[in-house]
């Protein structure tokens, strides 16, 4: 089967709602057995499945994720939007600034952005509607906030990448750092430029006492430690980014512990949820792994690669290009679905080009926000749909538009700035 028609039939699984881990692996099924037949294509399926399952490095994933939704059990994320609260308040458009800070806070630590929409969202949108903040602001900055749970470490998406490319994970925690603090100001930004664009009459907020606004540290001070150290001892070496996992997930269940809420139905519900979300990501990492042996068999990759080269077009040019490529399809496909599709195709094209491999692994996972808030899927959208189902949805997608903005502006800045990605993991 010719790579045209394979992508092709991809495409039509995708868009039908086939998932795409099965979509993947079914494409790869008929892809490789019309190249070298259909017990070497079983074989290879099996091979993968059993590497996978296996793998020591792969343990990082379901670790993390136990770290996340620990830390959601534990809820902390109540404390963090209370301390950017008693700092942000006081100024305009504050409580929308505190939202954004408290999604970038909690998303730290979590690593989900669906998660951190979600809290923030029962947490924030009753607030900032009691001080007259409009529906569409209000749900723009949680649904925005909550896209930086997957660029500041630690994030699932990164150790995706990292295990497709087979580079360092504790090198791109660390060169997500500063693109997802960009983010944060870009919000913030874009919370005022919100308000330029539709003036409203907002509640003024006194603001509090140095001391108190100190006090409203002490709640985060436990998960700011266990982030710090996570991410401290990967910088300077103590442990691997698989051992930080190991750490992070431990330090968690111990943070629960002391704050009382490790319950025996709670710690069960946790444990069951990281357990399919796991299971979930594994198999589309699987179907994306078996996917990379029929683009390289079916000369997919070599095809586009000497096509893009042929253009003779510099680096910035074809990252544009790259760039609209991935502003489409992350308005018809989710993150995860959208870095497993594109990087086995893209990764060889930028490798040749010279192009530092852990730079472009921020750069994909910055332009996979956008399919977060971005239509027709916007799945941080939509999971502000469920917390506030008398918001149209329309209503929501209006709210962000600022947001989109300042992350394509954030976009072309790590283009032309490629340092502010790897200055902390070359510094290593």
């Amino acid at each position: 089967m010719d790579w045209p028609f394979g992508m092709a039939i991809l495409f039509a699984m995708l868009f039908l709602g086939i998932p795409i881990g099965f979509s993947l692996v079914l494409v790869g099924i008929v892809g490789i057995s019309s190249i070298i037949g259909l017990d070497p294509a079983l074989s290879m399926l099996g091979q993968i499945f059993f590497d996978t399952a296996r793998s020591y490095s792969l343990s990082v994933v379901p670790m993390f994720l136990l770290m996340g939704n620990f830390i959601v059990q534990s809820g902390v994320a109540d404390e963090i939007y209370d301390a950017a609260n008693a700092w942000l308040r006081h100024r305009k458009g504050g409580l929308a600034m505190a939202t954004v800070v408290a999604c970038g806070g909690f998303g730290s630590v979590c690593g989900s952005s669906l998660a951190t929409a979600a809290t923030m969202g029962k947490i924030a949108l009753p607030a900032m509607r009691r001080h007259g903040y409009s529906d569409s602001l209000a749900t723009g900055s949680i649904a925005a906030g909550g896209t930086l749970g997957i660029i500041i470490p630690p994030s699932v998406i990164l150790v995706i990448y990292g295990i497709l490319t087979q580079q360092d994970i504790g090198k791109l925690f660390l060169a997500g750092i500063i693109p997802g603090l960009l983010g944060v100001i870009g919000y913030m930004i874009a919370v005022r430029i919100s308000l330029w664009m539709r003036p409203e009459h907002l509640t003024q907020m006194s603001p509090l006492p140095l001391r108190e606004r100190l006090l409203a540290l002490r709640g985060v001070l436990p998960a700011m430690v266990l982030f710090a150290f996570v991410l401290g001892g990967i910088y300077l070496g103590v442990f691997t980014a698989t051992e930080a996992a190991g750490m992070g997930a431990g330090g968690a269940i111990l943070l629960t512990a002391l704050r009382g809420k490790l319950t025996a139905r709670a710690t069960l519900t946790t444990l069951f949820d990281s357990g399919k979300t796991t299971a979930a990501m594994f198999f589309i990492l699987i179907g994306a792994l078996y996917f990379m042996n029929y683009v390289n068999l079916s000369g997919l990759s070599s095809d586009i690669k000497n096509g893009v080269l042929s253009l003779n077009m510099p680096p910035f040019g074809i990252l544009l290009m790259i760039s609209l490529l991935l502003l489409v399809l992350g308005s018809l496909l989710e993150s995860l679905s959208m870095v497993t599709l594109v990087v086995p195709v893209l990764f060889p094209i930028v490798t040749s080009l010279g192009i530092d491999p852990i730079w472009f692994g921020i750069f994909i996972v910055v332009a996979a926000e956008l399919s977060y808030i971005t239509p027709p899927m916007g799945m941080n959208v939509f999971v502000l749909r469920v917390v506030a189902r008398e918001v149209p949805v329309g209503q929501i997608f209006r709210g962000v538009t600022p947001f989109v903005l300042m992350d394509i502006v954030r976009l072309l800045l790590l283009m032309l700035f490629p340092a502010l990605a790897l200055v902390i993991p070359n510094s290593m």
